[in-house]
């Protein structure tokens, strides 16, 4: 069954996740291959130190081997290795007394620049709406611009997203409707904010 599971083109995360408790290498490895180069750049949105980024995700694929027989069996994969990464970082940081003693990152500013691809998008009208909103949302307070990152880019469940963010489901929708409303007032195209929110991201 592992062997199937490995070879299938669209990968089912949960099954990775079982067969890397049982010391299957294979799917260790193709873990790491599906999700590095996604924390990678999630991690270079919080510190403008790319080694520093490298080494906490390498140290969270790390202890994920190292302490396999004791992995949670129930984990969504994405949110709990984007989790992981998020307070990797944050520990980083503390060692360095760069920040306040905290592993939530709550002074630490998300620098993702959003850049929706427009050559997803035929209309050169849309297209040109859309270089505003991608300006929009890049001018959207920190917390709320990860949230909608989590929430539509990465596909991420409000409960998700608020456990990444260390914050109730409350709050973390909370976010997520001032991130939106602040868009749809501003935003003039006929597109849903929402549909352009998830698709790729240069």
């Amino acid at each position: 069954m592992e062997s199937q599971i490995l070879n299938t083109s669209k990968i089912d995360d949960s099954a990775l996740w079982s067969c890397i408790k049982t010391g299957n290498e294979k799917a260790f490895s193709t873990l790491f291959k599906k999700y590095y180069p996604h924390l990678i750049r999630y991690g270079n949105s919080f510190i403008p130190f790319p080694e520093r980024v490298q080494d906490c995700v390498q140290d969270v694929f790390t202890d994920i081997w190292i302490y396999r027989n004791k992995l949670n069996n129930d984990v969504v994969v994405k949110a709990y290795l984007l989790s992981s990464v998020r307070k990797r970082i944050a520990r980083s940081q503390e060692r360095d007394h760069i920040f306040r003693k905290s592993t939530s990152m709550d002074s630490v500013n998300f620098l993702f620049d959003f850049s929706i691809e427009h050559n997803l998008i035929a209309d050169e009208t849309t297209t040109a709406k859309v270089s505003h909103l991608n300006k929009l949302i890049n001018d959207l307070p920190a917390r709320q611009k990860e949230a909608l990152y989590l929430r539509y880019n990465q596909g991420l469940t409000v409960d998700q997203v608020a456990d990444i963010l260390d914050v109730n489901y409350q709050s973390a929708n909370n976010l997520l409707h001032r991130a939106l409303l602040s868009l749809r007032k501003e935003w003039k195209g006929n597109t849903s904010v929402v549909l352009l929110l998830s698709l790729p991201l240069f």
